[in-house]
């Protein structure tokens, strides 16, 4: 018992850590499945201290611990983050969001596992996946460094699972005053009965909204219904499944399609048809945003006031006046690079993506792969700047405006020396 208090007087002492630690997980966590269209509510919690007490006394009995060290290593827990979907098709949505965002340092847990079969029990109990993880570092800040190396666990179930999940705990693992009686057990598996029939029923009103989208005239009212549909697009069109970049920022896209009175599955397919499949290099949304863009410059600003408002509840500093007039002249010079691309495709009579890479496309034009390895290289930097918010210095994207303007020059001109003057 001593090493039990030990323990205890340890982890109370460290109780806001590990708070701390599941409030971040929760929180990089669900900024990204509501970005990406998952309906779900993520809370995190710190194990309760007399709980956990009870916990320790309980497995005591059985492990039998020999230091304070030997208790850390046995429960896990001690920060935690549920998960609980609306939908629990979406389990592999949110499993794939959980292996970009976070380091595992244990293998994912599924239950019920194998041969976990209870007697009298007539439905299989706790459905849900649980995950040990570790924060990634580029997505925690300076302030937040030491929690790099917090283990918190993440518990997945539907939102019906988990309410059984609480009450079934709560009266058959917690009593320490005996055993549950024969018509409680009982009770208790036929509303796990209930959650998996509800489970089944969710399934179903997902579907049911899926197919009301997708007949003709629905528009998207929300942009999970949005998300919904770029993922039943991509099952059936792409050759590869949706990696673990996944669909991307699709409330951005959905305020976009908004402001474009583009809302409906009819408007949205000419943009689909220009997806491909490297989702893990470009997530959906941002293909379907770049063909948006490519097809009418104007709109680079629109997006800009949609990312700008997206991003108000962060603390941001906004850059000087300089830095803004800099980055709108890159992008200016981008939509000229765009323009002249197309126009030179049309005139070879040869079929150009504005979100496809240039290198096939400058290859059938007979120009040097040089000029088409840089023009990559500044499509991810406008991709930074129009996508990700990423800040660049003004001497950077001066020195890219200059270099657009560089090679559309080269482009006009053509010819085998082209790949020199660029170099010049």
């Amino acid at each position: 018992m001593d090493y039990i208090e030990q323990f205890i007087d340890r982890y109370t002492k460290e109780y806001d850590f590990y708070s701390r630690a599941g409030h971040l997980v929760a929180q990089i966590l669900e900024n990204d499945l509501r970005s990406s269209g998952v309906r779900c509510i993520v809370s995190h919690r710190a194990k309760d201290i007399e709980r956990l007490r009870d916990k320790c006394i309980q497995r005591d009995s059985e492990t039998k611990y020999e230091s304070v060290d030997h208790i850390f290593e046995d429960i896990v827990d001690l920060a935690g983050v549920r998960v609980a979907l609306y939908f629990p098709k979406e389990q592999e949505q949110v499993d794939k969001a959980i292996t970009r965002l976070f380091d595992q340092w244990d293998t994912k847990r599924t239950f019920p596992g194998a041969g976990k079969a209870t007697p009298k029990r007539r439905f299989s109990g706790y459905s849900a996946v649980h995950y040990r993880v570790q924060p990634k570092e580029r997505f925690i800040g300076d302030a937040d460094k030491r929690y790099l190396k917090a283990r918190v666990e993440i518990q997945v179930a539907s939102v019906l699972m988990h309410a059984w999940s609480e009450v079934q705990h709560d009266l058959a693992y917690k009593q320490m005053a005996g055993d549950l009686s024969g018509e409680e057990h009982a009770i208790l598996d036929q509303l796990n009965g209930l959650v998996i029939a509800g489970e089944i029923s969710l399934r179903l009103l997902q579907e049911a909204g899926e197919a009301r989208v997708a007949r003709n005239g629905a528009k998207f009212l929300n942009h999970y219904e949005l998300a919904a549909h770029l993922l039943r697009h991509a099952h059936e069109s792409l050759t590869e499944p949706v990696g673990d970049s996944g669909l991307g920022k699709v409330d951005d896209l959905f305020a976009l399609l908004r402001r474009l009175d583009k809302t409906t599955p009819e408007e949205l397919e000419k943009y689909l048809e220009t997806l491909h499949g490297a989702v893990e290099e470009r997530p959906l949304a941002e293909q379907v945003v770049d063909a948006l863009l490519a097809e009418d410059p104007s709109r680079y600003a629109i997006y800009d006031d949609i990312r700008h408002a997206s991003q108000s509840s962060k603390v941001e500093t906004p850059g000087p006046e300089r830095e803004a007039s800099a980055m709108m002249q890159f992008l200016r010079n981008w939509v000229d690079l765009e323009g002249t691309l197309n126009s030179l495709a049309q005139r070879a009579g040869v079929s150009h993506r504005p979100t496809a890479p240039v290198i096939h496309l400058l290859r059938l034009l007979e120009m040097p792969p040089g000029i088409g390895e840089e023009i990559d290289l500044l499509r991810s930097m406008r991709n930074d700047v129009v996508h990700s918010r990423r800040e660049f210095s003004v001497a950077a994207l001066d020195d890219a405006v200059k270099r657009i303007q560089q090679i559309i020059a080269i482009l006009w001109d053509g010819g085998p020396d082209a790949g020199l003057a660029l170099e010049a």
